[in-house]
């Protein structure tokens, strides 16, 4: 009966350990993360054209003339959300209401329906585009495909799943990568063109690479660009406006009854 009892005890403690091992790897996982750099700082800083709110998630309103088509985006995978501030800075200097949302240990796999909240927080907006980078981009593009408020999805360096195919929904999308991106699997980025709508829009950003889309200094991995990283966030801004423009000149051809 003691030795029951001894064994007993000994897979307990040993179960035990093994919690405690793979609680503490998780945290120290997730507690090492990439952090935003001045630029992006300096984007987060409200003047006479965007409004910045922090409460959670990152607003950035226009002051005057906003849109009712609002983008909401996923950080990549261990980046500050504040690290895409400046990307959504200008898209908002444009008219359209952003959103950056911050996920849980700044994981997007640990919050892929945070946009609900979003979306339920702005009624005041009736379309929607979701977007992300990397793994950011993965979550965005499963929450297209769910949701029909979901009107465009903007994937930055990243596919979807296999098993989420867009091909036959009524959503336009953009999907943005460097060329000297050595992180994501450029030929997996190219090919999810087969699950997409016939009219998205498959753009190099010749030079940029995979944490040029974000300003939080270099990703372990990525190869070298050959742009500058403010050059390559201001150029996928003025495609994703350029998404933005064409949803809403097609707005405004909707009869109203």
């Amino acid at each position: 009966m003691k030795q029951k009892k001894s064994l007993k005890f000994k897979v307990f403690t040993g179960l035990a350990a093994l919690v405690v091992l793979l609680v503490a790897g998780f945290f120290m996982y997730v507690g090492s993360y990439y952090k935003a750099g001045s630029v992006a700082m300096d984007s987060l800083k409200s003047d006479s054209v965007v409004k910045v709110v922090e409460n959670g998630d990152m607003l950035f309103e226009p002051v005057s003339n906003a849109e009712n088509i609002g983008f909401i985006f996923y950080p990549g995978a261990k980046v500050e959300a504040s690290a895409y501030a400046a990307m959504a800075k200008e898209i908002a200097a444009n008219g359209y209401p952003v959103v950056i949302a911050k996920m849980n240990f700044n994981l997007a796999i640990l919050s892929p329906n945070r946009a609900d909240r979003i979306i339920s927080d702005h009624q005041d907006i009736d379309t929607w585009v979701i977007g992300g980078h990397s793994l950011g981009g993965v979550m965005a593009s499963d929450y297209a495909l769910h949701n029909d408020e979901i009107r465009g999805l903007v994937l930055l360096a990243s596919y979807p799943q296999a098993k989420t195919n867009l091909s036959g929904e009524p959503i336009k999308v953009l999907s943005l990568w460097g060329t000297n991106d050595k992180v994501a699997d450029q030929h997996k980025v190219k090919e999810a063109k087969k699950v997409m709508p016939s009219d998205a829009e498959f753009i190099e950003i010749q030079g940029g690479n995979h944490g040029g889309f974000g300003d939080y200094g270099h990703q372990k991995g990525d190869g070298e660009p050959s742009i500058t990283n403010q050059r390559q966030m201001m150029d996928t801004s003025t495609y994703i406006i350029e998404l933005l423009d064409s949803l809403h000149e097609e707005s405004k051809k909707v009869p109203v009854n």
